[in-house]
Parts: C-alpha cells; sequence; structure tokens
C-alpha cells in the first residue's frame, strides 16, 4: 500500500464529506475515497463518504468550510498550488475552531519554474493559518498516526493539515499494516462528535458567525484561542497514546533516535527521517554517537517536548529544512528550533541549518553522513546544502563515496522503461506479489520525468527480511532491467550494478547485434565486474503471443522472476496469472490467455549471454545523450 491509500482508508472512517479537487501527487487519495463511497463502503458512522467534486480548489476549499458549517465532519485532499489556493479559507475555518483534516502529499511550489514533485514548500506556507500540522515519515506512519489529526481535531476543535512527503512517501509502496475501522471507531470521542454537529449552523436556533469587528475588539478576540493551541498538544500526545497502546508503537511529539549519548544529532521531518536513521545505524555500529530528532507535531510547537528529547550529550546540533525562504534569517524549522533553544538558554549547543530535497533531490546516505562529518568540525557551516553541488553560494556540503546502508541482505532491483508501457503497472503487481506471498519485506518507488508517459520511468525495488527504511534512488543494484534497448546509449544504467549483478535487457539482438550496438563501456564493464548478462526479444514474443509489440511488461515481468529466484518460479508463473486473470478478466477469457502465454514465454526465453574475455579491453566511445523534452502538466498542477 502507498501513503496515498493509507491516508485515505483513515480519512474514509472518519469523514462525512469529501470536498475534492485533483492535483498532483494527491489525486489518488480522493479517487480512492470516490470509488469507496460509489462501493457502499461504511465509515464509523455507519454512512458512505458524500464526495463532491469542485471546479477549483478554491471551490474546494468553500466547500469545506460550508459543510463543517453545516455540521458535517469534513476532510479534503490537496498538494502544491492547490493548498495555496486554500489558504484563505483556512484562516477562517481554523478561527471558527472547525474541526476537519487536509491531507496533504506535500509539494514543490512553482517558483523560477514548474516542479511537480516533493518538497515541503507548500505546507510551511500554512504556518500561520491556525492549522495544527502533523508530520508522517512513510506509509506505515501515515497509515497509524493519521487518526491522530482527526481524533485530535474532533476533540481539540482545531484543524488539522496531515502531511507527508510527495511522491517519495505519497507514491511509494511498502508492505504494511492497516487498522480495522473498529479499532478507528473505539478511540473516537463520540461526545465530541455529538457536540461538533450540535454546534451546526441551523435555522431553528441561528446563531451569529463571522462578524464584522473594528480594531477595539479584534486583537482581543484573537488572543482568545491562545488556550485552545495551548490544550492541543495534550490532546495529541492523548491519541498518540491510545495508538502506542493498540499497536505497541513510541510515537510522541518528537521521537529520539541513536545513541543516547549522542554529540552530533539531526532533526528533521518527513521521509529524510528514515534515510538518517538507516546512517545512525551504519555509524553507532562503528562506535559513532550520532542521533535524530523526528518531528511529529509541527504547529502547535512544543518547546518542552523538543526539550525532554534533545540528549544532554548533545554538542552540535543541524537541523534541516525541505523549503526555501529567498531573503530569510533561516527557514521554518531552524528558525524554531534555535527560538527553543535560546528560550531554554542553551548558547552552548552549536546550531546549524541545512537545506535539502527541494523538487525532490534524492538525498542518499552519503548526503546524511556528510552532514554528521560537517558536525565534526571546531566550526562547522551555519548554512549548508546537501543533495547537490552549489558552485554559485558554495552552501553545499562536500559528498563522499556511496554509501550502502540497507540492511544485509536487501535486494535491490532497478527497472528502465517507456513510459506507457507497462513497466511501472508490472512492477506494481510484482511489489504486490511478493509483499503478499513472501515474509519479506517490500518497497516500491516510481521516478519519472515530468514528460511521463513517452518519457523515461525508472521503478526501484527492494526486498529483504529487514524493514527497508531506504528512502531514496538505488545506485547500486542487484538486478537492473532495460526494457528499452536504446537506453543502452543514452544512460548508464549497467554501471549501477553491484558485482555479480544480474543485467536483462529487452532487445531483438544476437552476439553479433550487441557487438554493433552495445557502447564500449557497458562491454567493459560488464566484463570487468562479473556481470550475469541476459537478453529477451520481448516484442517479438509479443506477437508472438498476441499481445502486440507494445505489451512487453507481463513478459518481462516473468523474466524478472525467474532470473531473481525471490519466488520459486513454478509459483511465481502461478500468481502472475493469478494477478493477469484479476486485472484483465472482465475484459474476456481470450486477453487472459494471451496473457498467460506471455507469461510461460517470458521465463521460457531468457537468453543467457556468454560474455567475451574481449569484452574487458572494450573501449569506451561515450554515450549519445539526449535531452529529456519537458512537457507542461496541465495547469491546475
Amino acid at each position: 500500500m502507498d501513503g496515498n491509500t493509507a491516508a485515505a482508508h483513515v480519512a474514509y472512517a472518519y469523514t462525512d464529506v469529501a470536498a475534492i479537487y485533483p492535483i498532483t501527487p494527491s489525486s489518488p487519495m480522493a479517487d480512492s475515497v470516490d470509488q469507496w463511497s460509489a462501493a457502499g463502503q461504511e465509515n464509523i458512522f455507519g454512512n458512505q463518504v458524500v464526495v463532491s467534486e469542485m471546479q477549483s480548489e478554491a471551490g474546494a476549499a468553500g466547500t469545506v468550510h460550508g459543510s463543517l458549517a453545516a455540521g458535517a465532519i469534513t476532510t479534503t485532499f490537496t498538494a502544491s498550488q492547490g493548498l495555496l489556493l486554500m489558504i484563505p479559507n483556512m484562516y477562517k475555518i481554523a478561527a471558527e475552531q472547525l474541526p476537519c483534516v487536509f491531507d496533504v502529499s506535500a509539494r514543490t511550489v512553482a517558483t523560477q519554474s514548474l516542479n511537480i514533485f516533493g518538497d515541503h514548500s507548500d505546507v510551511y506556507a500554512c504556518r500561520q493559518t491556525g492549522f495544527a500540522m502533523l508530520a508522517e515519515t512513510n506509509p506505515q506512519e501515515v497509515m497509524d498516526l493519521s487518526p491522530v489529526a482527526h481524533l485530535a481535531a474532533i476533540e481539540g476543535k482545531v484543524p488539522f493539515i496531515n502531511f507527508f512527503d510527495g511522491f517519495r512517501t505519497s507514491h511509494e509502496i511498502q508492505k504494511i499494516e492497516k487498522w480495522d475501522y473498529a479499532d478507528l471507531k473505539e478511540m473516537c470521542n463520540m461526545d465530541a462528535v455529538k457536540a461538533f454537529r450540535e454546534h451546526a449552523l441551523n435555522p431553528e436556533h441561528p446563531a451569529m458567525r463571522g462578524s464584522h469587528e473594528n480594531g477595539d475588539v479584534f486583537f482581543q478576540h484573537r488572543e482568545a484561542c491562545n488556550s485552545v493551541y495551548e490544550a492541543l498538544p495534550a490532546v495529541v500526545k492523548k491519541y498518540m497514546g491510545k495508538i502506542n497502546e493498540k499497536l505497541g508503537t513510541n510515537y510522541d511529539l518528537f521521537n529520539y533516535y541513536g545513541a543516547e549519548d549522542a554529540d552530533r544529532v539531526i532533526i528533521a521531518m518527513g521521509s529524510i527521517c528514515d534515510v538518517a536513521e538507516e546512517v545512525i545505524d551504519y555509524l553507532t555500529a562503528k562506535g559513532e554517537k550520532v542521533g535524530l530528532i523526528k518531528v511529529r507535531l509541527y504547529r502547535p510547537w512544543v518547546s518542552s517536548a523538543l526539550l525532554d528529547v534533545i540528549p544532554k550529550t548533545a554538542k552540535k546540533i543541524a537541523v534541516l529544512d525541505r523549503t526555501k525562504e529567498p531573503g530569510a534569517l533561516g527557514d521554518p524549522l531552524y528558525l524554531d528550533v534555535a527560538t527553543t533553544l535560546r528560550e531554554a538558554g542553551l548558547n552552548d549547543i552549536v546550531l546549524t541549518a541545512g537545506r535539502y530535497g527541494l523538487g525532490s533531490k534524492d538525498t542518499p546516505p552519503s548526503s546524511v553522513f556528510a552532514i554528521y562529518k560537517e558536525l565534526e568540525k571546531d566550526a562547522p557551516k551555519s548554512r549548508f546544502t546537501i543533495g547537490i553541488v552549489d558552485d554559485v553560494t558554495g552552501l553545499s556540503l562536500e559528498v563522499g563515496a556511496p554509501l550502502v546502508t540497507t540492511p544485509e541482505g536487501t535486494i535491490n532491483c532497478k527497472f528502465w522503461g517507456l513510459g506507457a508501457d507497462g513497466t511501472v503497472g508490472a512492477n506494481k503487481n510484482s511489489i504486490k506479489i511478493i509483499g503478499d506471498n513472501t515474509d519479506m519485506y517490500a518497497q516500491a518507488y516510481f521516478d519519472y520525468d515530468s514528460k511521463k508517459s513517452g518519457g523515461v520511468t525508472m521503478s526501484h525495488l527492494r526486498f529483504g527480511k529487514s524493514p527497508i527504511k531506504s528512502t531514496y534512488l538505488i545506485k547500486q543494484a542487484n538486478f537492473v532491467a532495460c526494457h528499452n534497448p536504446s537506453y543502452v546509449n543514452k544512460y548508464n544504467m549497467v554501471q549501477e550494478l553491484v558485482d555479480g549483478g544480474t543485467f536483462l535487457l529487452n532487445c531483438a539482438w544476437d552476439m553479433e547485434g550487441l557487438e554493433k550496438h552495445l557502447p564500449g563501456q557497458v562491454k567493459a564493464f560488464i566484463a570487468n565486474h562479473n556481470i550475469k548478462f541476459y537478453t529477451i526479444d520481448g516484442v517479438k514474443i509479443g506477437i508472438e503471443t498476441g499481445m502486440g509489440p507494445t505489451r512487453i511488461n507481463t513478459i518481462l515481468q516473468s523474466a524478472f522472476f525467474k532470473l531473481t529466484g525471490i519466488i520459486p518460479e513454478e509459483q511465481a508463473i502461478d500468481l502472475m496469472k493469478a494477478a493477469a486473470k484479476a486485472t484483465y478478466g472482465r475484459k474476456g477469457d481470450d486477453v487472459v490467455q494471451k496473457n498467460w502465454a506471455a507469461i510461460d514465454a517470458g521465463a521460457k526465453q531468457v537468453v543467457e549471454i556468454q560474455v567475451p574475455e574481449s569484452w574487458k579491453n572494450a573501449e569506451g566511445e561515450g554515450l549519445h545523450m539526449t535531452c529529456l523534452l519537458y512537457t507542461s502538466p496541465s495547469p491546475r498542477d
């Protein structure tokens, strides 16, 4: 299940009305809720959610406000510019103490250019609205903690932004545990629900809302909400406690991870926390004293809760923000931490500010490692960036060689496909087969260029016996598949294999063709790193089985299972056939039979290439790199 589905699962339980307008990458949440409602699924109140799709984000926000005023518990789903267009209504919703949840797949706000991918610039823009803000790290946390946002909103009378990283978490698929609605209902304060509904506008007992105030009283009334926000963290902590009791977890307003006597600490929120935990495990095993503080409740900010988890031994702290506020003294999270330390008199702690991950820029373990190395210095940079080379203002940290921090035994697989060729769909199917039929943990993430259909797609799949916290792109793979033969002359893909890894190339080339078409550096890498090299002619098989020349996804999927052996071949074929029947059964038996034939052929027609000794000395002639054409998404994106 991905993060969007996890959020939607919880939202449906606690929602009377969903006011929606689609925007990437939040749309799947609204779509799931709409489908479940249409299918007659009941929420914890015994009703189907009423879904109202509006003609704009502002319209959706206005509908949320009106629905709440009428006594319906209301939810919406949005991101980026969509969230920003809701801000005017958000001030009113918060000030009127109307409980609702905005589930946000946090995404970049367009600046010098449009970027449809992830960072925190949208949610940070809302921190003055009066909405409480709750952050999650991964799909499991989205499932676990989303009830906190809904339940605390109802009881605390404060609306919530429940947010997680767009694409990295919203679209990342993991094997997770999901809530039973009976548990969600048990935790809900029905008296608070009843009080909210009785507070609704009603002509039978009219009440004044949204009056006009002048300067003589406005200020006083604005300050009157202080007690509500001071009381809210206790409500959040209460529901985190209920969840901890049910799940055996230890969720808190801030959570610490790492060495008890850490002298170097990172403070962050979102998916980077999982990467940091991997690096911490790697470093603490070597005796280094490092740690991480994960921010859960960002608004209201609770200084005392942060101070409680900072190790007494901490000497240097780096605060990581996934946004940029041009001209500001520091980015938002840094300023909150700085204020906390200053007011607590902890002036001896060296505080630095880092920026990362804008527009879904990858943040691998080596970047987090660079932060801890920087904090070793007597005078670390007060402001820095990671993940890029800043040759303009010189803020970037020097990053060393790539680190392998994934738990031993984790299998890393990467698939290069053409947008709309079915590669992504096949890999989603594969991750489900492995997750549902083995005891392995599983993770899938899909990296696209903005063109999507017709552009390059890269599917990143991980499997293993240990929990997977690797929220970054695969650069050192055990298995790489290239579904489009033209890519071998354009991208360094084979070079991302570990020694002894497996490379599968979809092509029509025999040995003579491989000699002619493979670049010299590809040949040399295969030969010198003991790469197991296989080919398959997916186009030919597609034509022979009646699938057609472009329907190669199930063929390549079958080849993947055969070569990796993650599941025994016969079992994998049976599971793929069952999945194909479930997916295509409504299109008729003929379509199902063609898919079955393709699956059988894919497993049988893989060709092992005997790598010539001469390839070890092949000379590189350079890749024919092409510029990826950019196609703008729709204006609403």
